[in-house]
């Protein structure tokens, strides 16, 4: 799990296909990296398989490829990094499980005053999730959404986030890794839930009575 605090700004050294996955390695400043443990990069939670002078490498499985940009990164991109929070950590910006959702396209920019006004168009499948002063990660950094609009979503990057990430290099047409609110993926998930679930009666007494019987054991310790 992790913060959406950006920890430090790392880099892609190489990519190395292996059919549809891929081999990479990354440059970062983190000390006393463990195997297994885990780093968000560019907002996508990796597991470091080997620790290398000077930063770790990690595989890239089909699924991160295809649901993510990493794949389409060239070498020496630069790369949000983050390592796993610790049990006692503050929990400076919100919960971020590095699994992304989507993948968005920067729109606009436009400064006011220190800051600036980014705009991002959203897939469907993570719009739905998205609130006016919710909070979205975009590649691995938390932030509060300010408008949700159509298809698309605006934010503000403070100097201090600007100069922190790689949010600051971003131009029009650029593609980010989105992940929703976790929170917001299970209320909508309920949701459906309470609204798809097949009639009760339909299911029978005994499978009912089977069920309840599941739950009241687990508060007994069975």
């Amino acid at each position: 799990m992790f913060t959406g605090i950006i920890q430090a700004v790392g880099s892609l050294r190489t990519i190395e296909r292996r059919g549809a996955s891929a081999w990479l390695s990354v440059g970062c400043p983190f000390a006393k990296l463990e195997l297994g443990e885990s780093v968000a990069v560019d907002g996508v939670c990796l597991t470091v398989v080997r620790i290398v002078d000077g930063g770790f490498t990690a595989d890239a499985s089909v699924e991160t490829l295809a649901r993510t940009t990493l794949g389409e990164r060239s070498m020496g991109a630069k790369v949000n990094l983050e390592r796993a929070l610790a049990l006692g950590d503050r929990m400076g910006g919100h919960i971020v499980a590095g699994h992304v959702d989507g993948v968005g396209e920067l729109v606009s920019r436009e400064r006011v005053e220190s800051a600036e006004r980014v705009v991002f168009r959203a897939p469907r499948e993570v719009l739905r999730y998205l609130a006016e002063k919710g909070s979205v990660a975009i590649d691995g950094v938390s932030l509060t959404v300010n408008a949700v609009i159509g298809d698309t979503f605006e934010l503000i990057l403070v100097p201090f986030t600007q100069g922190a990430t790689t949010l600051a290099e971003r131009r029009a047409g650029d593609r980010v890794n989105l992940e929703a609110d976790v929170i917001a993926r299970y209320v909508a998930r309920a949701l459906s839930w309470e609204r798809d679930a097949p009639d009760r009666g339909a299911v029978g007494v005994a499978e009912d009575t089977r069920w309840r019987a599941l739950l009241d054991g687990f508060g007994k310790g069975q």
